[in-house]
């Protein structure tokens, strides 16, 4: 990758959007009514906006000319079948089931594969994938190898799963108890981490052996073939499209969040390689949730908008520029001594909360804690990725289980925000750190028995 300063963004900006700074009366009165939750305050009231990269992303004006050319027919729109056409070119997958959005496709895989008591090997599961299991009353399970979980390793694969320990599940489960495994690529609990070529290829041999079904979460797909051009020279001459290619040859089918790395604000898909009988099986309850096979819950322009962005996110002066400017805040959040994930990822920055905020326990929320801060200083939203986005009631013991990283997550909006945005984050993050010590804790007064933290209500501890 070329230093930042050497290149300009490969795009020119032909609209904006105005957003304002509230003042700092303001930010503290409205963060007290949206019950120290960012997810409740209204999107008028944020200045800089790094919640999320699903459905933020700035359109191409070649995405944009495409939604004028929306084909809304009921059944058989030309904008599904260009769809088809740029799935089996840069996946390779025949069978493509649209849905509107990425958790309406796990929706349908898990109804398919998944059942009580059932174990899912992946990875690490997502949020919404590790709900949808949940739902279902079986049990996600996080394989990814030890080095994924330090904060300050450098290995450059983090995202790969242990395959001693895939091999271990696969042999003492059944196919009755353990029906598929998902990765996800990139991972995006640990900080966006990459997974290797080599990793998933012998992820998939080992389902093959065991005669189980293998899926690529593949949201944030082409960021990892970026990375595997960038961090393994067998790969360092091979095209993103041909990189990826090979990646989906590895693996069963995929779902993805097309908000994503398809550079749109809304859709998804699931997609099977060559398994008819998957496919017809996941039409009909496409049908009862989503829409017609052709259509899946989008309109056609969205199907054209989605078509077009596949490609558009795996031009690498594009990717190049996006994951550029991940390294350029995290390289400056590093250089002012503030905790972060190494190396850092694809799609955004992840703050290691307790290191930063040593004096909160994690069951008192610092991930959640830092995030009312960040808003409190600088407009900023950002999201916790930690105690309460990824801890749970255990069913057996019915004791709190926290997960092993308590992150603060910065995620980038493509072709969004500049660099001036970035050193604003910085700023913010320094005056935090004078003052952190002065940070209180936070407990929960409200919460839901899945994907709590969407909707979770907090008050600050004594």
């Amino acid at each position: 990758m070329r230093p930042r300063d050497t290149y300009a963004e490969p795009y020119r900006i032909k609209m904006i959007e105005p957003i304002k700074l509230k003042k700092p009366e303001e930010r503290e009165r409205l963060i007290k009514e949206a019950h120290y939750n960012i997810f409740n305050l209204k999107a008028e009231d944020i200045y800089i906006d790094l919640l999320t990269d699903s459905g933020t992303s700035a359109m191409s004006a070649n995405q944009w000319a495409g939604i004028m050319l929306g084909d809304e027919s009921y059944a058989g729109s030309k904008n599904f079948y260009n769809l088809q056409a740029a799935i089996k070119d840069i996946f390779g997958y025949n069978f493509v089931v649209p849905t509107h959005q990425g958790r309406a496709a796990e929706n349908i895989l898990m109804s398919m594969f998944v059942g009580e008591n059932q174990r899912v090997p992946g990875n690490m599961h997502f949020d919404t994938t590790e709900g949808h299991i949940r739902l279902r009353n079986a049990r996600p399970l996080n394989l990814v190898v030890d080095e994924g979980l330090k904060t300050d390793s450098t290995n450059l694969f983090k995202g790969n799963i242990d395959l001693e320990r895939l091999e271990e599940e696969l042999k003492n489960n059944g196919p009755s108890r353990l029906p598929l495994v998902i990765i996800t690529a990139t991972c995006n609990n640990n900080g966006g981490q990459p997974v290797s070529m080599s990793n998933l290829r012998a992820a998939y041999e080992l389902t093959r052996k065991y005669k189980r079904a293998l899926f690529i979460d593949a949201a944030r797909y082409a960021e990892n073939c970026y990375f595997i051009k960038q961090r393994d020279p067998a790969y360092r001459n091979t095209s993103i499209r041909d990189i990826a290619r090979e990646m989906f040859s590895y693996a069963d089918g995929c779902t993805m969040s097309s908000k994503k790395d398809a550079l749109v604000n809304i859709g998804g898909f699931l997609a099977f390689k060559d398994n008819n009988e998957w496919y017809e099986k996941a039409v009909q309850m496409q049908i009862c949730y989503e829409g017609f096979r052709t259509y899946g819950g989008l309109a056609g322009r969205d199907l054209e908008a989605l078509a077009r962005g596949l490609y558009e996110g795996t031009e690498e002066d594009y990717l190049e520029d996006r994951i550029g400017q991940v390294n350029y805040l995290g390289q400056q959040l590093r250089d002012t001594g503030i905790p972060i994930v190494t190396p850092v990822g694809g799609h955004g920055v992840f703050v290691d909360a307790m290191s930063f905020l040593p004096h909160i326990p994690q069951h008192c929320f610092p991930g959640q804690s830092l995030t009312v801060e960040l808003y409190r200083e600088g407009g900023i939203r950002s999201v916790e990725l930690g105690a309460c986005a990824f801890g749970y009631i255990d069913p057996e013991t019915g004791q709190e289980v926290f997960p092993a990283q308590e992150l603060v997550r910065l995620t980038i909006p493509r072709r969004v925000y500049s660099d001036r945005h970035m050193d604003l984050v910085v700023r913010a993050f320094e005056a935090i750190a004078a003052r952190k010590k002065k940070i209180r804790g936070l407990e929960i007064v409200y919460q839901a028995e899945i994907l709590r933290h969407f909707t979770a209500r907090f008050r600050p501890r004594d």
